[in-house]
């Protein structure tokens, strides 16, 4: 047993490393990210029921009492989003097209589970609930807006589950979340945010960072061989972030008292998860999965950016209302054991979108999204190799215009979507 628990040790310390090497970056409905492992990327995140192998740590980790021993999950999503905006000037009524592409994007995740007795398991996890990646031209349209939003974040995740009897399991666990954002936009002093006016520009750069605190739980329930129930909430999660704001100045404004360079702050309450799922084993070799994952994205109000230094006269925040809806993601997965070294999985989830049509802006331009998911597992002694693959398809969207301090041109989003590529490598000890 001991030297389990210095593997167990090891691996953990390398794959912390290599998770805080890495840009931990994607683009999803909101900004929530459930591409926390391959075998689930395949079967549409429909591991809230089953919760069989170390990344039920995030879709149920009450799912790691039916896991022996110790066992170690390692891999990456590689994301591949593009989506057009087509804008107006509206000064000029010309047509401006945006492709936001050419990124790819590649949140990594670690599990490891690890079996005190008969009754007790430990788990811990290390993986990216929320991402954010899209860019502009710095002189598009959009820019009074947004033309650069990045989001990180890496959340750590310890749990104790107890398995109460051959039916029952529950578990707590406790998330220590890094939160990191970089914005950027245009201001056009003369308040008129029309292209006419690019010379006068003033390019804004918003840095922060810091660290939340939320906690969750999960049960599951089997009653029968061949159904069990499984059912998982993670915490809101309030983010104060500290930063500083950097403005690049047009040599009209260089030596005056406005726009200068100064700390910032403001607070981000990301939104707490509910995630529901029932799994049916009708033969030893059939699975299959329906659930659903509701976020209350309701917590995101409104974003506040409080400037230390006053950046004109009078005014030393800036708030932009957000309003976000609370939403479903809805999802249902298949896996069959054709072999005892192969295992083929398909999935299909379908996420609404949560912002309204009357705050609908650039930081993230989508709407609903369909998502595809397949992919094979395979086997051979203590050793586990998944890889999947998701095509995420987004609906089309019109935006019209608003006020100009929002900075949004009438609008259409086309043609989005994302490639997604996944592997999990998995290890038991």
């Amino acid at each position: 047993m001991k030297r389990g628990v210095k593997g167990f040790s090891c691996v953990v310390l390398v794959g912390l490393a290599c998770l805080l090497s890495c840009p931990q970056w994607a683009l999803g409905s909101g900004f929530a990210l459930y591409e926390t492992g391959a075998r689930a990327n395949a079967l549409g995140s429909a591991l809230v029921g089953r919760a069989d192998d170390p990344s039920a740590v995030f879709f149920n980790p009450a799912g790691i009492t039916q896991l022996p021993g110790l066992q170690v999950m390692g891999g990456a999503i590689f994301i591949a989003p593009s989506t057009n905006v087509i804008t107006r000037d509206p000064n000029t009524g010309r047509k401006f097209e945006s492709t936001v592409d050419g990124h790819v994007w590649f949140p990594p995740h670690l599990y490891a589970t690890y079996q005190i007795n008969n009754s007790l398991w430990f788990g811990f996890g290390v993986f990216s609930p929320f991402g954010l990646g899209t860019e502009f031209d710095g002189d598009w349209p959009g820019r009074y807006n947004s033309y650069k939003a990045i989001i990180q974040t890496i959340n750590v995740n310890p749990n104790i589950a107890w398995k109460i009897n051959d039916e029952w399991s529950v578990a707590l666990g406790f998330d220590a979340m890094w939160f990191d954002m970089e914005l950027r936009n245009k201001i056009d002093p003369t308040r008129r945010n029309l292209p006419g006016f690019m010379a006068l520009d003033v390019d804004q750069r918003l840095i922060g960072e810091s660290w939340g605190f939320g906690w969750n739980v999960g049960v599951r329930y089997q009653p029968l061989d061949w159904v069990a129930f499984g059912a998982s909430y993670r915490s809101s999660m309030s983010q104060k972030v500290q930063g500083k704001a950097d403005f690049a100045r047009p040599a009209q404004l260089q030596g005056s008292i406005l726009f200068r360079d100064t700390d910032a702050s403001g607070t981000i309450v990301l939104p707490d998860n509910v995630f529901l799922g029932v799994a049916f084993y009708p033969s030893k070799d059939w699975s299959v999965e329906l659930g659903a994952i509701w976020t209350r994205w309701s917590t995101f109000d409104e974003l506040t950016v409080r400037y230390n230094t006053p950046v004109i006269p009078g005014v030393d925040s800036v708030t932009r209302e957000k309003k976000w809806h609370d939403t479903w993601r809805i999802h249902g997965g298949v896996e069959y054991k054709v072999a005892p070294w192969l295992d083929l999985r398909t999935g299909y989830e379908y996420d609404q979108e949560p912002i309204p049509e009357e705050h609908a802006d650039y930081l993230v331009p989508g709407n609903d999204r369909h998502l595809f998911g397949f992919g094979p597992g395979f086997h051979w002694g203590p050793w586990s190799f998944d890889l999947s693959y998701m095509y995420l398809l987004i609906a089309d969207r019109d935006v019209s215009q608003r006020r100009l301090q929002d900075g949004v041109p009438e609008s259409k989003f086309r043609d989005g979507d994302a490639n997604l590529f996944g592997f999990s490598l998995s290890r038991k000890f």
